[in-house]
């Protein structure tokens, strides 16, 4: 999502783009595939803004969480983790696979689940509006290492 994109979708709403806000963004836009937790994204907005404070940055990783502007992911492994939403709230999120024993995340961005979606829509007369999959395991690297 573009930076203008978040600015709209935030004055729509009644909030401003607040320095904070769009700092707290760029690490998380700068950050794909990281799936970071919210001290995760304090540490990096610290770097270039060492005013911020760890309870602005989880107020308005919420915030952003409530306007569809950040995904919250539960990946579990204790903690809460975020990223870029990369819908535009007619497409799925993606998929992950978690790597159980070095915590390694890594994305599937294709949709394989079409068609037990329309399966189960018709079945059950249910629509379905979003799914989240999660896949365990070993990545290559602690595979190899076996």
């Amino acid at each position: 999502m573009e930076m203008t994109a978040v600015n709209e979708k935030l004055k729509k709403k009644g909030y401003k783009f607040t320095p904070q806000r769009k700092a707290i963004l760029e690490v998380v836009s700068d950050s794909v595939g990281q799936h970071l937790s919210s001290e995760e994204i304090y540490d990096l907005v610290k770097v270039k803004n060492p005013e911020i404070g760890l309870a602005t940055v989880y107020r308005t990783v919420q915030l952003l969480v409530e306007l569809d502007i950040l995904s919250k992911l539960n990946l579990d492994d204790g903690f809460v983790r975020y990223e870029m939403n990369d819908h535009d709230g007619n497409e799925h999120h993606h998929h992950h696979l978690i790597c159980s024993q070095c915590g390694r995340i890594d994305e599937v961005k294709e949709d394989l689940l079409e068609s037990i979606e329309k399966e189960i829509e018709m079945k059950y007369e249910f629509q379905i509006r979003d799914h989240k999959l999660k896949f365990f395991g070993l990545c290559k690297s602690c595979k190899e290492n076996l």
